[in-house]
């Protein structure tokens, strides 16, 4: 297909986001266990291989290659990963080449087994399982390690099978949000192409008005047309042929229509090809998302509007909110591309139902999330104690809320605000670690929760209380949810009718 149509479906694709191919610019993150691009669980058991083939102790190797035996073994347990001079140093004492010492082909069987389940140790879906960790060493025997690995692997395959395509979604999210916080959430290369946009129309700065970005999209090449009959599955169609942009008359309220037509035109400068799968789709959504805040928000200006906050201890995302006329989400999301590359302060942003289920989340500060055996957030309940749920129970609505949380990886503050939309009311919370709170507003509240999740009893089980009273005495009609159990929407752009946008082009030509 040659057309761009904007789906609708996204707060379902965000939530069902699907492995595929990497859209150039954005990297595929590491395998599990890698630092850095080296797979140290691998390092470790190939540097033991040799250690001992060579007949060699921690201690003589220690005292070889300079190294404490102690992080020696660390780097052996695959805990840590060596400087490139301590690599070369490694592969002189064990007789081996730097290429032999990185090589991807474990040393023995016994040695890819170790590999094997170490990496499944560290995986979602062991944390999922609140169980103690196999010390996996020499000791370990061979009988019990292949027991341990054939059940991960039958609990994973009995996973699976049950989210059937869904899991797909599940994990190429989690992959993605992975990559997303190596980079901090930030891409140079979507920052240079609205500069290039924006130096091209005169920008000169203030809020981007519509009549900008109208100066935008005929300096693109493209006339815009507003019509009443746009595809019910599309925010916008882009028509390549003759170089206009369709855009719906009305607003649901729920869209930002200069987003929408900025997206539209973020395919097109970001030259995206026809999505191979959903994993092109996605990232393709994410590409233009971060391009059309940068056009709205433009790198120069919010990083030297955030500086100056920062320097008045008064960061607040409302003040950016306002200061470019932009909705409190896109402020947000705006805050967590640019505060670690620029601030040197890392965050997390979290967007959550008044059901409790978490739409949307980012984090690169060490917050625990919940999430399920692949590593997906989206679709989990939030803990009761957050702020992003305790702020629906907030009487002050036009204030923003903020406390301070009390949970198994520190403390965190974080600021949130309600907003009521076409799918309900969701919060939309920004957080960073106690050590960051100093450059924000709102860090003086008196307010304190304690989250103890990913541990039932903190919010996912009835008090001993109620539960007492009322266990086995209770029968919930639960509201069904018929949408969790449809597959995946068909198609290059998900959940698109071509017919019907194939059509819709034809009569407006």
């Amino acid at each position: 297909m040659h057309f761009f149509p904007y789906s609708q479906e996204m707060t379902r694709s965000e939530q069902q986001a699907v492995r595929g191919n990497w859209h150039a610019g954005l990297e595929r993150p590491a395998p599990l266990g890698d630092s850095g691009g080296v797979d140290v669980i691998a390092l470790g058991r190939r540097v033991r291989h040799l250690r001992k083939k060579a007949g060699l102790t921690l201690e003589a190797l220690s005292g070889v290659v300079g190294m404490a035996s102690s992080q020696l073994s660390l780097l052996e347990n695959g805990k840590r990963e060596p400087r490139l001079g301590a690599l070369q140093q490694l592969a002189g004492a064990l007789d081996v080449g730097l290429d032999d010492l990185l090589g991807t082909e474990p040393p023995s069987r016994r040695a890819a087994m170790e590999i094997e389940l170490e990496r499944y140790q560290r995986s979602a879906l062991y944390e999922s399982l609140n169980l103690p960790a196999i010390r996996v060493g020499p000791r370990l025997p061979n009988d019990v390690l292949e027991a341990q690995l054939g059940l991960l692997k039958e609990l994973e395959r009995r996973l699976n099978e049950q989210l059937a395509t869904p899991e797909e979604a599940r994990r190429a999210n989690a992959e993605l949000r992975v990559m997303m916080r190596q980079r901090g959430n930030y891409f140079p290369e979507y920052e240079a192409e609205a500069k290039k946009v924006l130096a091209g129309v005169g920008y000169s700065g203030g809020p981007l008005s519509q009549f900008v970005i109208s100066d935008i999209a005929a300096h693109l090449g493209f006339t815009l047309h507003h019509v009443g009959d746009l595809p019910h599955s599309t925010r916008s169609v882009t028509d390549l042929k003759n170089r206009r942009i369709y855009l719906t008359q009305g607003s649901s309220g729920d869209h930002d229509p200069r987003s929408v037509l900025l997206q539209a035109l973020g395919h097109y400068v970001l030259g995206h090809e026809t999505p191979r799968n959903y994993g092109d789709f996605l990232h393709q959504r994410v590409a233009t998302n971060y391009f059309a805040a940068a056009l709205m928000l433009p790198e120069d200006a919010t990083v030297e509007f955030l500086q100056h906050a920062k320097a008045a201890k008064e960061i607040a995302i409302e003040d950016l909110r306002d200061h470019f006329a932009v909705s409190y989400e896109t402020a947000a999301h705006r805050f967590t591309n640019l505060a670690t590359h620029h601030l040197g302060i890392t965050t997390h942003f979290q967007k959550t139902h008044q059901s409790g289920i978490i739409y949307k989340a980012y984090e690169n500060d060490g917050v625990i999330f919940p999430k399920d055996h692949t590593g997906s957030i989206e679709g989990q309940p939030s803990c009761k104690n957050w702020t992003s749920r305790v702020v629906f129970g907030v009487a002050d609505k036009f204030s923003p809320y903020s406390q301070y949380t009390d949970t198994k990886a520190g403390t965190f503050w974080c600021t949130a605000r309600t907003e009521r939309s076409a799918g309900g009311e969701f919060s939309l919370s920004v957080g960073v670690p106690y050590a960051h709170v100093k450059w924000f507003r709102g860090r003086e509240t008196t307010v304190r929760s304690v989250s103890n999740c990913p541990d039932p009893s903190c919010c996912r089980q009835p008090p001993a209380q109620l539960s007492d009273a009322w266990a086995g005495n209770a029968w919930p009609s639960a509201r069904a949810h018929s949408h969790l159990l449809a597959a995946m929407p068909p198609g290059a752009f998900p959940g698109v009718d071509e017919t019907e946008v194939y059509s819709f082009l034809a009569a407006h030509e």
